[in-house]
């Protein structure tokens, strides 16, 4: 295969400062650089998409101990999932150039990534590339693996207008679940998830009233699983509502993450212990990396019913790297449904 030619110079997007609450674009400059140069052991890929997320809140705060990824400092560069083009390879290790990949150094339009990080995809395993940012494996390990899914069961999805939340709902409901709740603080994400989405009904966040007394008006037989992206409140009324028995995944935070206190890194909830014991409730966290046998076989899963219909892929793409930090600005904001992809 001819090497493509390749430009002197590559953007990257890197943390100016550290805020003090929410990150905004002003946080962030646009730089060119010198095109990487691999070494051996080492690819040069050509990032095509990049996820924004909202862990890199944060991230951009200094880190949290104990947390999978470093912390950032002002002048560092951005990081996280990325799919994209090899197109250099000094040596024989690693995917051969024209493969497609998957890395966790996006926010730049060239990443040099060492070999053994690089996840060689099947050019054609999705019907669009950028769906291999789906994290809908999150939702169905959670599901599968975790939570344990039984047909004709009730599920509860906090945060269900996410990125993880918009696939888990129809996920939950083609795995065989009788009735699937969603929550989300937006009556239009709301019309979105019942609408499309396979959520049966949606509790929206209201500060005037009760969440836990709206949750068991959506449940009034209770729920038997319950992915949490949220904590807070919400996991307080999880375990109100729960049905003996019930399993409990955690994967998120955002009651955390979102608020404009503190650096995200904490999302302390009190919760009633005897309630956990009387109903005999297990709760799990989990992270991406716990199941890696279950990727294969979701991408598969996921194709097929991309292919067939029975499942979307939702997502909202934003052009260029320059609008990538208004793009995060934006989901730290609620303004977007499902998962928010840069496209290069």
């Amino acid at each position: 295969m001819t090497a493509p030619t390749l430009p002197r110079l590559s953007r990257e997007v890197r943390l100016a400062a550290v805020p003090e609450g929410l990150p905004r674009p002003e946080h962030f400059r646009v730089v060119e650089q010198p095109l990487p140069v691999p070494g051996e052991g080492e690819v040069l890929v050509r990032n095509t998409y990049f996820q924004v997320f909202p862990a890199l809140r944060i991230l951009v705060a200094g880190g949290a101990e104990g947390a999978p990824f470093p912390g950032l400092g002002p002048g560092d560069t951005l990081f996280g999932p990325a799919v994209g083009e090899v197109v250099a390879r000094p040596g024989t290790a690693g995917p051969p150039v024209g493969s497609l990949v998957s890395h966790f150094l996006g926010w730049r339009e060239y990443a040099v990534v060492p070999a053994e990080q690089c996840v060689p995809l099947d050019d054609g395993a999705l019907p669009d590339p950028a769906a291999h940012l789906s994290q809908g494996s999150l939702a169905y390990t959670a599901l599968t693996r975790v939570g344990g899914l039984r047909p004709g069961e009730t599920v509860f999805v906090s945060g269900g207008a996410g990125g993880i939340g918009s696939v888990a709902g129809r996920i939950a409901g083609l795995l065989g679940a009788g009735r699937v709740i969603g929550s989300t603080g937006s009556p239009a994400k709301a019309e979105r998830m019942t609408d499309g989405l396979g959520y049966d009904a949606v509790v929206l966040r209201d500060p005037e009233h009760s969440f836990s007394d709206r949750l068991a008006e959506a449940a009034p037989e209770g729920i038997d699983v319950f992915v949490d992206m949220v904590g807070g409140e919400q996991l307080r009324a999880a375990v109100r509502a729960a049905r003996p028995g019930a399993r409990f995944v955690l994967i998120g935070t955002l009651a955390g993450q979102l608020s404009a206190k503190g650096g995200g890194a904490t999302a302390p909830v009190e919760i009633d212990t005897f309630q956990l014991v009387v109903k005999r409730i297990t709760m799990r966290g989990i992270s991406g990396a716990d199941h890696p046998e279950a990727q294969a076989e979701w991408t598969r899963t996921f194709g097929a019913w991309l292919r067939s219909g029975e499942i979307t892929f939702p997502h909202v793409r934003i052009a260029g790297i320059h609008n990538a930090p208004a793009a995060l600005h934006a989901l730290m904001d609620g303004q977007h449904l499902g998962t928010v992809v840069v496209e290069l």
